[in-house]
């Protein structure tokens, strides 16, 4: 026994020798995960300054500041149609210090429609929380004598191609909201496309085009004016600051085009670290100033923030839709 004893104890000793480094390293990593966050953390928005989500990334993260015990910095990366701002986060050190401020063009319609995308929403990120939802409105001029979407539709069926509706572009929000329109409704209208939203709602408010899918944001003042009515708004649902306009979707079941923001992690960024985010953003939006900017930047909240999984869901289920959008009306990536 002595014999055999003695290998055996040496045998032993190496083996606990050599798993010393492996049990300090997995300490040191418990420690820092534990003791998140260290230094400050920066949120990456794919947009410019000034536009939506650089604003919300910008309000949200003064209030997840406070509550993290860090500064939150914004860092805006346009360009290459969200690529750019996408890849600088999917190649960072899954640390919990570089996140992605992404948009669903980014997420869910760039996946489907542009090729060779370097990125994978479901394989290179972790969901940390759905925070925002975007609005567009399907507005017609004061002159247009329609008051619903059956009404507008109608019109067109007696006239194919009378009304314009004024777009973002062919492959963005709104324009693909009006090819899908067009197909659900089997109408002819035409999509004028406006790289400038800006100059679309200019000339929606001249009546060049009858009616337009612009952002909440930037024709609410011509709506309070009565220059413009909206007859629908693209969201699945109504939305909650403007409860008496309807959704298309009350017409066209599951018509579901508005934007939104979710915060993303580096794959691999540890759970505990991604559950603090959870947390901060949910408390963030709870902020009554926050609440308050809502409606005014045409943005609603979500109800609930729900936990990482809840987001990780719903990114599937716009990715499920876009598929069969894009496979629908015969888009293929450029």
């Amino acid at each position: 026994m002595t014999a055999i004893a003695a290998p055996m104890r040496r045998f032993c000793g190496r083996l606990a020798l050599s798993t010393l480094p492996l049990l300090a390293a997995l300490a040191t990593a418990r420690a820092q995960t534990t003791n998140w966050p260290q230094k400050p953390i920066t949120f990456v928005v794919s947009n410019g300054a000034g536009s939506a989500p650089d604003i919300v990334a910008r309000l949200l993260g003064s209030r997840m500041e406070r509550l993290l015990g860090q500064g939150i910095v914004v860092e805006d990366k346009p360009g290459g149609s969200n690529v750019i701002g996408a890849m600088s986060v999917a190649k960072a050190a899954p640390d919990g210090y570089r996140l992605f401020f992404a948009t669903s063009s980014a997420l869910s319609a760039n996946p489907f429609l542009t090729k060779n995308l370097p990125y994978d929403p479901l394989v290179d990120f972790k969901p940390v929380a759905l925070t925002t939802i975007s609005h567009n409105y399907l507005l017609v001029h004061r002159d247009v004598p329609v008051k619903t979407v059956a009404e507008l539709i109608d019109v067109d069926r007696k006239a194919p191609g009378t009304y314009s509706i004024g777009v973002d572009g062919p492959r963005n929000l709104a324009g693909v909201t009006g090819q899908v329109l067009n197909y659900a409704a089997k109408t002819k209208f035409v999509l004028v496309s406006y790289p400038n939203i800006v100059n679309g709602v200019q000339d929606l408010m001249a009546g060049r085009v009858q009616a337009g899918v612009f952002p909440v944001a930037i024709t609410q003042a011509a709506v309070d004016e009565g220059v413009l009515r909206p007859i629908a708004t693209t969201y699945i649902n109504r939305v909650r600051a403007y409860p008496t306009i309807p959704a298309v979707s009350e017409t066209y079941p599951g018509f579901d085009f508005s934007g939104w923001f979710m915060l993303m992690a580096p794959a691999g960024t540890p759970d505990d670290i991604i559950s603090k985010l959870n947390a901060a953003v949910g408390e963030a939006l709870k902020d009554p100033e926050v609440i308050a900017m809502g409606p005014k930047l045409g943005l609603e909240y979500p109800e609930k923030v729900g936990t990482p999984a809840d987001a990780t869901a719903f990114l599937k289920r716009q990715l499920d839709y876009w598929r069969k959008v894009t496979t629908d009306l015969g888009i293929v990536p450029e």
